[in-house]
């Protein structure tokens, strides 16, 4: 009896010493280190409180930045949206070190380094922890999240949704959803009543398209699953601003326990449809899991016989939860934003209606007309550049790597503020904050400072889709329509994980036809 308490008595303090020094390491030995190497290098920056880093500072600028609305349509909006940037990198160089509870950060703005880190060091990159648990709770550890083999893994079982076949049958559903949305849109014309809030309507217009693509048949319940992910996706927002206080997450909070029946709810109606689809195929009646995207993935999974013939479940709910976000809230915002600059700009608006007409001779958009439409193609890399969905991408290096004149350290965390670098007057010239579709007319190499959808290996897998969606919608809402900007309209960019409309975006559609 003595020898079986000893042991156990051994086996808990061997384990209390592991994880007190893991703790140790990761919330103060590791982070410390970083500091010291990058300060050797000479890059600093604001001092951290204790626990919660700069948090506190950058939620105090963000917060004074945008509690007025803009006076104007100006699209100078990094000293909105990105307030801290401006200070910290007039204070400490362009590329400076902050603090994410007790997470360093690194800001990089350098196009070639950028370029760098993405391309070449991708293999030894990633997201970090506190990135993970940000968004477990709401798209878990599919694709976007995924690291290492296991992203190389999950890249591999979705790239067959987003091939040429595939995009060509996706467009039909694009098609169908557009023609079903203008003619509600001509019946509310009905009552004289053409002043229209464009974000919800593109954000309805592009759920519907997504939830046909992901479940087909079963889309009514895609539609139920997204109103529940947009409610997760804000409390997941708001409960991310604790994450650096350790064992937050675990806090029996408001927004945790929302966050946890929200998920519950979303997972048991994506169960009940791969269960469905799972019994279908184990009675005999079908011999496929389905085209659409969940059956892509189910197919693709059972093809490869991971873990044997057992489906891993969880790994399909989490890539359908990360391509109904990215899928459907990244082009409602292009689409959104792309609006708001034609109906600010008639010219342009009147240049692409005329290119539509031409290439398309008054028939609905096909894929095979989409690379004839090289305005529309110009005017929409603008609108990703002067509003990108995402205004930073990281990416935290897992081994020390040496990028550029910098020893990077094993557990530094690369911030890229994409929209500041997209505003830069050095890279696009004294005309960086004005709407100019013109500067995307030549071929030259814009890729190391043109990242609406990041760069390298780890791109968006879904980018091509996202680009043939809008143009599709674009071209046919422009043949159906004129649009100006409504005087109710307030430009008002917010970052909620993504830029924007915080108001909304009203605008009055003159049918072409009457």
């Amino acid at each position: 009896m003595a020898f079986v308490l000893t042991a156990f008595v051994f086996i808990f303090l061997s384990w209390f010493v592991r994880v007190t020094y893991e703790t140790l390491s990761f919330y103060w030995l590791s982070p410390r280190r970083i500091k010291k190497i990058m300060e050797k290098q000479e890059v600093r920056g604001p001092q951290p409180r204790p626990l919660i880093g700069n948090i506190l500072d950058m939620a105090t600028l963000v917060s004074s930045s945008t509690s007025n609305d803009m006076p104007t349509i100006s699209h100078d909006i990094v000293a909105r949206l990105l307030p801290h940037y401006l200070l910290w990198s007039r204070k400490y160089g362009k590329r400076y070190i902050y603090w994410n509870g007790f997470e360093p950060r690194m800001c990089l703005t350098d196009p070639d380094m950028i370029k760098e880190l993405l391309t070449k060091y991708n293999p030894l990159s990633g997201k970090s922890w506190l990135q993970q648990q940000g968004s477990k709770n709401f798209i878990g550890n599919g694709l976007l999240m995924a690291n290492g083999d296991a992203w190389h893994h999950q890249r591999h079982i979705v790239s067959p949704a987003f091939m040429s076949d595939k995009l060509k049958s996706y467009a039909g559903y694009v098609v169908d959803c557009t023609n079903n949305m203008l003619q509600s849109l001509g019946d509310t014309f009905e009552s004289s009543k053409n002043e229209v809030e464009i974000g919800d309507l593109m954000t309805n217009l592009t759920a519907d398209i997504i939830s046909r693509i992901e479940f087909g048949s079963n889309f009514e319940k895609g539609r139920k699953i997204f109103h529940l992910l947009n409610l997760l996706q804000n409390r997941c927002a708001q409960a991310s601003r604790h994450l650096c206080l350790p064992g937050s997450r675990f806090f029996p909070s408001k927004y945790n326990k929302d966050i946890k029946a929200l998920k519950t709810e979303v997972e048991e109606l994506l169960m009940e449809i791969i269960i469905s689809r799972k019994d279908c195929v184990a009675m005999g009646r079908t011999d496929s899991y389905g085209k659409d995207l969940l059956g892509i993935l189910m197919n693709e999974l059972q093809n490869k016989k991971r873990d044997g013939f057992n489906l891993n479940l969880q790994l399909i709910m989490d890539e359908i939860k990360t391509f109904f976000f990215a899928g459907h809230e990244t082009t409602a915002l292009l689409l959104t934003w792309t609006i708001m600059l034609l109906a600010s700009n008639p010219e342009w608006q009147e240049k692409l209606r005329e290119e539509i007409e031409q290439v398309c001779n008054g028939e609905t958009p096909t894929i095979d007309h989409l690379p004839k439409l090289r305005m529309l193609s110009m005017i929409i890399n603008e609108s990703l550049r002067l509003y990108p969905p995402a205004t930073l991408l990281p990416r935290m290096a897992f081994e020390d790597i040496k990028l550029g004149d910098l020893l990077i350290p094993k557990g530094l965390s690369i911030w890229i503020p994409v929209l500041a670098i997209h505003h830069d007057k050095e890279l696009w010239g004294d005309d960086a904050n004005e709407f100019n579709p013109e500067r995307f007319a030549s071929k030259s190499s814009i890729s190391s400072r043109f990242l609406p959808f990041g760069a390298g290996p780890r791109n968006c897998i879904g980018q091509t889709f996202a680009i043939m969606e809008a143009k599709i919608i674009l071209a046919m809402l422009v043949s159906q329509f004129k649009f100006k900007i409504s005087s109710n309209y307030r430009h008002s960019p917010v970052v909620v994980l993504t830029i924007k409309p915080k108001h909304g975006v009203q605008v009055f559609l003159e049918p072409l036809n009457r």
